[in-house]
């Protein structure tokens, strides 16, 4: 686990807020060495901490509307044929192996109902499946986020960057 100082969590919020800025641009914004920016992207990428840059998909506006999540119940010791089986199927966005009465959580979007119906069919027809069960969302409350948590705690470790010890910069941006 990596330990997120102010100057971590600054970077982060910078990014998520502009994710195509540059380097220098983000060294602007904070108030800190261009170098000590791209040190610190290095390190958050090397542990994990950024995991891509990849654009955010509106599957809405992508003609994607109708999402669904799908508890599965599979046979026992199919996860890895079922994780395959689900790759295959390219309206599977996620899946997740679960506790509780599912096995198996996933994330599916489809152009229409129809065609929720045709990928539930698909899921149906793996030998993994035994049972399944769909629920459509309707709207989303929460995007995807993970800024929130991150910061809730506030940093963990004492900055190593003048500018963000002792509320540098950050304290001020809230």
């Amino acid at each position: 686990m990596a330990d997120l100082d102010a100057l971590d969590l600054a970077v982060l919020a910078a990014l998520t807020e502009q994710p195509r800025a540059g380097v220098l641009e983000l060294s602007r914004r904070l108030g800190v060495a261009r170098a000590t920016v791209q040190a610190r992207l290095r390190r958050l990428e090397g542990t994990g901490v950024v995991a891509g840059y990849g654009p955010d998909i509106d599957l809405a506006a992508a003609g994607y509307a109708v999402q669904a999540f799908v508890t599965l119940e599979i046979a026992q010791g199919a996860l890895d044929e079922v994780a395959a089986d689900l790759r295959a199927i390219p309206g599977v966005l996620e899946a997740h192996a679960t506790t509780g009465a599912g096995d198996v959580l996933c994330r599916i979007a489809a152009a229409s109902h129809a065609a929720l119906q045709e990928t539930l069919v698909q899921l149906g027809r793996s030998p993994c499946v035994v049972r399944s069960t769909s629920v459509v969302a309707l709207s989303e409350l929460v995007p995807r986020r993970a800024l929130p948590l991150l910061t809730a705690g506030g940093p963990r470790g004492a900055s190593r960057s003048p500018a963000y010890r002792d509320g540098g910069p950050a304290a001020s941006r809230g």
